[in-house]
């Protein structure tokens, strides 16, 4: 058991300022022993996070927070750059058949786990097939896996991955932290303890976790096999990384303005200019690629189903406005379920459907709800428009709970009744699962693939069997749209597909859109070298802490 006390560096004792309540949540960051010479160079970071994640396994869990923790912990086949091209890492090259359904990967002899095994082609093996195993209960690398038709250990050094059908998304999934490669002894022996004790073979290993406080991690001195994208070659420059667990925003903040946290995640909007006036601090901005923070309507079951109700909600929202005050200029109103940043991006999608309350009210008369109650909600045959919206409140970050209020008061002005209601994640689970319990759903998805929009609406992609259709969609056309755009390779013409899916989800109305994500992260004047991936995610293999007087 590490020592529960918080115990701080002399510089971090030195810069602590009036949130001293602070420490009781950061926990342990004090220096640690060992490691390299370059990894000691670099110092301590402590990195506070707004959300803690279910479990280390990348290959069960789905949240972000996950993937951001482990990538340091778990190496990838392929690194992925914002331009879409991929580049090596355990695999030195690799080649495609002719069919596009064999890939051939040729690994980076020499390396090895954080528990002394070697990693090599029956590891990777090991991991996709972790990966789909219905036992794994994936929340989203299976999905990733789709067309993986298994694997085969050709030697050491060699393996051959068999799809079931052409994919061009597959690349970028195995990119991910998600796919990331696991110790197949860790998962032979000890698969009950993966979620918490994961083993990479990455510039981190797994240190402690202390639950609702931190996560430690520590530099692998032997560490030798960075990712050809990287800007530094060996072990990590820091030799401890700590991922502290503050929710609250204004902790959060003022742990970094103190001190007693070098990076934040998710500063919060309201207060990017503080941070950016403040000589101390630095901001840092990646636009997130995948599926913008979006509301998801039940298009199989109650109100909904009908779609001219949901265009009616879809213009009864002025997201401009919204927008701009909820986030302050930071986040810019979504048009597509695609970031503008994710490749096959429409920009066809632009201003398509701006806010427009008399076309929205036009419809609603068209479906029928054409009286009023005593409060001013519209009715049919004496039933209230009601549309319930289940959400977990601790995902509701980044002042999502607050777009969602303004979303709730501008539909009531159409005469929509949207009912809010925060759940626990066991009542939120069985919501999903049921489908016809909630009549809209929020969420996003961040990955830099296209592929995403597969996710949430393939028909055979609901959440039981790890997709996102939340509600049983079954659009032939826009099936065959994504099957095609993912089976073939030329880029002119997966884009054309994307166009006129992204088209077709916002004629249709099968989601809204609100804003483009981005990631703000606060760090100090001493910290170098933090970069972001492709995803948008932070990376703190290149990072470094400087002392006062150093570059």
């Amino acid at each position: 058991m590490p020592d529960p006390r918080p115990r701080w560096s002399t510089r971090h004792r030195r810069r602590v300022g009036a949130w001293t309540a602070v420490p009781l949540l950061l926990g342990t960051a004090a220096a640690c022993g060992g490691g390299s010479e370059s990894a000691a160079a670099g110092g301590d970071l402590t990195f506070a996070a707004s959300i803690e994640p279910d479990c280390l396994d990348p290959q069960m869990s789905g949240l972000d927070v996950t993937a951001v923790i482990v990538r340091g912990v778990f190496d990838s086949l392929v690194s992925m750059t914002s331009d879409g091209r991929f580049h090596p890492w355990l695999a030195q090259r690799w080649t495609v058949s002719k069919d596009a359904k064999t890939y051939t990967f040729d690994l980076r002899p020499g390396v090895k786990f954080h528990d002394g095994t070697p990693l090599d082609a029956t590891a990777v093996k090991a991991t996709l097939d972790h990966a789909v195993d219905p036992k794994t209960k994936s929340r989203y690398a299976a999905s990733l896996l789709r067309s993986y038709a298994g694997a085969r250990a050709v030697d050491a050094d060699t393996v051959e991955v068999r799809l079931s059908q052409p994919d061009a998304s597959f690349l970028q999934a195995i990119s991910t932290a998600y796919l990331g490669v696991q110790s197949p002894k860790a998962i032979r022996e000890n698969p009950a303890g993966l979620c918490v004790r994961p083993v990479g073979s990455g510039p981190f290993r797994f240190g402690s976790w202390t639950r609702n406080k931190n996560i430690t991690l520590t530099a692998n001195p032997g560490y030798g096999w960075g990712p050809a994208t990287a800007a530094h070659t060996g072990p990590a420059h820091l030799s401890r990384l700590s991922i502290a667990f503050i929710p609250e925003n204004a902790v959060r903040l003022g742990a970094l303005t103190s001190g007693q946290a070098d990076v934040i995640d998710d500063v919060p909007a309201m207060y990017v200019k503080n941070v950016r006036a403040s000589g101390k601090l630095r901001l840092l901005r990646a636009e997130q690629t995948g599926a913008v923070f979006s509301v998801f309507p039940n298009t199989t079951h109650g109100p909904l189903t009908d779609e001219r109700v949901r265009l009616a909600l879809m213009r009864s929202i002025d997201l401009d406005r919204l927008v701009q005050s909820v986030y302050f200029g930071q986040y810019k109103r979504a048009w597509s379920l695609l970031s503008p940043s994710t490749v096959g991006y429409s920009r066809a999608t632009e201003r398509t459907w701006p806010y427009d309350p008399a076309l929205s009210a036009k419809l609603l008369d068209a479906a029928g709800w054409t009286a009023r109650d005593s409060e001013g909600y519209r009715t049919k045959a004496g039933r209230r428009l009601t549309l319930r919206w289940p959400y977990l409140p601790k995902l509701m970050r980044d002042r999502r709970d607050v777009l969602a209020q303004g979303v709730q008061a501008q539909a009531k002005q159409a005469g929509i009744h949207i009912d809010l209601v925060g759940e626990d994640g066991g009542a939120l689970a069985k919501d999903i699962l049921t489908g016809s319990t909630m009549d809209l759903y929020s969420t996003g998805f961040v990955r830099a693939e296209p592929d995403i929009l597969r996710y949430f609406f393939a028909a055979a992609w609901p959440p039981a069997k790890g997709g996102g259709n939340f509600f049983h969609l079954n659009d032939p056309e826009l099936d065959g749209w994504l099957r095609a755009a993912t089976a073939t390779t030329d880029p002119a013409a997966r884009a054309g597909y994307y166009a006129k899916i992204q088209d077709r989800i916002l004629r249709r109305g099968l989601a809204i859109p609100t804003y483009v994500p981005a990631r703000l992260v606060g760090t100090g004047a001493h910290i170098k070298g933090l970069g972001f991936d492709a995803n948008g995610y932070p990376l703190f293999y290149d990072a470094r802490a400087t002392r006062k007087g150093e570059s």
